[in-house]
């Protein structure tokens, strides 16, 4: 429980509120219609996409810009944070995500509001094909943050806020058609609780945590493995204070999946 007692846990999760926040009210604002007429699939991709890599930019250094609880599983299947700083940055997302709803809700007109850009299937989509959608989308996007994110790779190239920002991109240009792309579910959550809609709600919390979580064994035990022992990935999960290479505590607290993420 030492990072309870850690200022950079506390600051990691307000990051994590305050970004998810951003994060619902730029993207669900981008997605609202405003005038009659079919909705533009590219402004609301791009919108989504340039509001996540403007605080990977902003916040990554000092979370590591998850905003996501997609992607907060990932990291923690892959052994790469505790799983009390997982359940609160999943909290910390969830009412950030709500608060940002609360937000655009409250300054929309009520005529343009509609149902606050709620992800829904598309008629001709199955739950079942929805929710695989949903799994690939959100896999092909764990897998792009992995990749961006490793410590590991030498000469890293390009922009690491930006590759997660087209990633995401990528995934509402194809997935809006079939979702509405929710490839995060406090992104889903927020609308469904203001407007009070969870029909078929459940896809857009299992598909993006299978994807996320087969992102995760798949880049960190397949493609490019992470050599840890039972016992190391245990001491993380569990939350064990790390030390310095004499065996000494760290001052400063640093968690170690933050290391592992630095931009």
């Amino acid at each position: 429980m030492w990072e309870l007692r850690s200022t950079s846990f506390w600051r990691a999760i307000f990051a994590e509120f305050f970004a998810t926040l951003f994060y619902v009210f730029f993207g669900l604002g981008a997605s609202l219609r405003w005038a009659p007429g079919p909705l533009h699939v590219l402004q609301v991709a791009l919108a989504f996409g340039l509001a996540l890599a403007t605080l990977v930019q902003a916040v990554g250094h000092i979370s590591g810009a998850h905003v996501n609880p997609a992607v907060t599983f990932a990291f923690l299947v892959g052994s790469q944070m505790s799983l009390l700083r997982a359940f609160c940055y999943m909290l910390a997302q969830l009412l950030g995500a709500v608060a940002g709803a609360a937000v655009l809700y409250s300054v929309t007109p009520s005529a343009v509001r509609g149902n606050l850009a709620l992800n829904t299937l598309h008629p001709g989509v199955s739950v079942g094909q929805a929710t695989m959608v949903e799994i690939f989308l959100t896999l092909q996007f764990v897998l792009c943050i992995f990749a961006t994110y490793d410590e590991r790779r030498n000469g890293r190239l390009g922009s690491v806020a930006l590759a997660v920002g087209f990633s995401l991109t990528l995934g509402h240009l194809f997935g809006m058609h079939y979702t509405g792309a929710g490839m995060n579910p406090a992104r889903s959550f927020a609308p469904a609780i203001l407007t009070r809609n969870f029909t078929n709600h459940w896809v857009y919390w299992v598909g993006p945590i299978i994807g996320g979580g087969l992102g995760s064994l798949l880049y960190d035990f397949l493609l490019f493995p992470r050599l840890k022992s039972v016992s190391e990935r245990l001491s993380i999960l569990k939350g064990v204070r790390p030390s310095d290479p004499n065996g000494q505590p760290e001052v400063a607290g640093e968690p170690v999946e933050l290391k592992t993420q630095a931009l």
